[in-house]
């Protein structure tokens, strides 16, 4: 694309974009140009900001890191460089081995991954192909290392990142620094690229 479908939102004067601002700088080291985009509507920003906030939430055994990992596997199957990098950015930010981060991709027999995570990712990555691929296999696998509430966490985050990848490939969203930093990083030698999210 030659410049994004919509340009983020930058009103130095906005009180509630600002405060949407440092939300992101404590929990990526930036806000990100979706959110600013959203921010044209404010409603819609702050309803994702929610929804993000409660797809997050840890109420169990699914940790922060695997939730951006599985946030990163399903961005992936989408193709959406843009959450890719995110995603894996917030990974290693909230604590995913560095390990995991540099094997992510042969979690399917990695010894840097458990069964419980390889049965999340497996969902993720089947659960975000369209059309959509989860089997009784698939589903059986997730059942036997997760309780209902846990798979609604796993699965809130797949759905969280099936809009924000419709989003920001849509909107060709410019990518941030950090980001590009990020996948530079770590995802550079598997065939990451900014892509369409560079102007």
């Amino acid at each position: 694309m030659k410049q994004p479908l919509v340009n983020p939102k930058d009103d130095q004067n906005d009180k509630e974009l600002q405060e949407l601002i440092e939300f992101y700088e404590e929990t990526l080291g930036f806000c990100p140009n979706s959110v600013r985009t959203m921010h044209h509507r404010p409603r819609i920003a702050y309803a994702f900001i929610e929804m993000n906030k409660a797809v997050m939430e840890n109420k169990g055994r699914v940790t922060s890191a695997l939730k951006r990992m599985v946030g990163y596997i399903s961005s992936q199957a989408t193709g959406c460089r843009y959450c890719e990098a995110h995603t894996i950015r917030a990974a290693e930010r909230y604590g995913a081995s560095q390990e995991q981060l540099d094997n992510i991709w042969e979690y399917k027999t990695h010894s840097a991954f458990n069964d419980a995570e390889r049965a999340a990712l497996d969902l993720a990555l089947h659960a975000s192909t369209v059309p959509n691929s989860v089997t009784d296999e698939i589903a059986e696998e997730a059942r036997k290392h997760w309780n209902e509430g846990e798979i609604v966490e796993i699965m809130g985050v797949i759905a969280l990142f099936g809009y924000l990848n419709r989003w920001n490939d849509s909107m060709g969203t410019e990518m941030e620094g950090g980001a590009i930093e990020s996948g530079e990083e770590l995802l550079s030698q598997k065939g990451w690229s900014v892509g369409k999210h560079a102007y």
